[in-house]
């Protein structure tokens, strides 16, 4: 169970309030909130990998390990990525279309019956196993290299049939990804004040669409600018979008303007609009990406996704963290006291 984002941020500024400390804003709650989780998350993999060099000898530790478990399993993904050149593979993204793997388990490829595991080297490893053709990469035994954010697969040929090809395949991610950005969503009320906004994030859309971010043409659609195009398909949860899309005298797609941004988008869907909405046939596929979506509102909010059982952990560093930004060092100093007698208690 999650942590919700506006039970802590209301708590955070009774305590604030009541010790008359200053006052917190929600864009700088975000902020906090999102760097203490992303700590605690961290954290979390330390405090795991010291109880499994424990004893595992009684009741206790095994039900420590077995809730860990539970917690660590909301952030693992298994997602697949598409080629963008030369058999590159990007790292699966998150809505705002940042890189969210945090530890990366395996990597597999996806075109042949089998789903081979992409052995993962480094470039001189590489150099060495394509001298012996004992070691070359094989569609059955694919090679990668990482690069911050991706992954080069080998073989790169193109003799293989372009369904079982590494260069056009896709392939798999199995990871554990980051904790979502915490948002505290608002809508300004007439005076100016802050109103909490409960729908969830993400995001509208930006004014117009990315079009090299276009992965099929329609069919002859006619050379005109359609407007008021409302009917559409995603692979995600975005609502309620219109579209004004020209085609250009060779019969392509060169410019999609958003008319109604919508909501509910992330990076990544997919939209898909029949070609006889355009005057043809056949489809018009387009991803969306980070230029596509619109992360400047101040709608929409999402909860921490750590467990609900660091709940006060989580308000205690969010508190020792607004006392830097207030500059009250009695804050930090009380919130700090908490923490450590939270740690100690918990050891206990």
């Amino acid at each position: 169970m999650d942590i919700n984002v506006n039970t802590v941020y209301r708590t955070v500024l009774s305590i604030l309030n009541k010790e008359q400390r200053g006052y917190l804003t929600p864009d700088e709650f975000n902020r906090v909130a999102t760097q203490v989780q992303l700590e605690l998350f961290e954290k979390f993999f330390d405090d795991y990998n010291q109880y499994l060099r424990m004893p595992k000898t009684n009741e206790e530790f095994a039900s420590k390990v077995d809730h860990m478990i539970d917690a660590m399993q909301v952030f693992e993904e298994y997602k697949s990525s598409s080629s963008s050149a030369n058999g590159v593979y990007g790292y699966p993204q998150d809505s705002v279309g940042n890189n969210e793997v945090y530890r990366l388990g395996s990597i597999y490829f996806a075109a042949v019956n089998d789903t081979p595991e992409i052995e993962i080297v480094n470039r001189r490893q590489y150099k060495q196993q394509i001298l012996s053709p004992l070691t070359q990469p094989s569609i059955h035994f694919p090679i990668g290299i990482l690069t911050k954010d991706t992954v080069e697969v080998y073989p790169k040929t193109t003799s293989f049939n372009p369904s079982v090809n590494p260069s056009n395949a896709d392939v798999k991610f199995s990871y554990i990804r980051k904790p979502k950005d915490v948002r505290w969503g608002y809508n300004l009320g007439s005076v100016g004040q802050y109103i909490y906004d409960n729908l969830t994030s993400p995001f509208p859309l930006a004014t117009s669409i990315d079009v090299t971010s276009i992965s099929k043409q329609p069919t002859a659609p006619t050379a005109s600018t359609t407007t008021n195009v409302n009917t559409y398909t995603t692979t995600g949860s975005g609502v309620n979008a219109t579209f004004s899309i020209t085609t250009n005298g060779s019969g392509v797609v060169n410019s999609i303007v958003v008319v109604n941004v919508g909501s509910g988008f992330s990076v990544g869907d997919i939209i898909t609009i029949q070609g006889n909405l355009l005057g043809g046939s056949g489809e018009l596929v387009f991803n969306l990406n980070s230029s596509s979506i619109n992360t400047s509102v101040t709608t929409g909010s999402t909860n921490f996704e750590i467990d609900v059982s660091q709940q006060t952990e989580v308000i205690l560093e969010i508190l020792k963290y607004s006392g830097i930004i207030i500059r009250d060092p009695q804050i930090i100093q009380a919130a700090q006291q908490e923490l450590v007698q939270n740690e100690a208690n918990e050891k206990r």
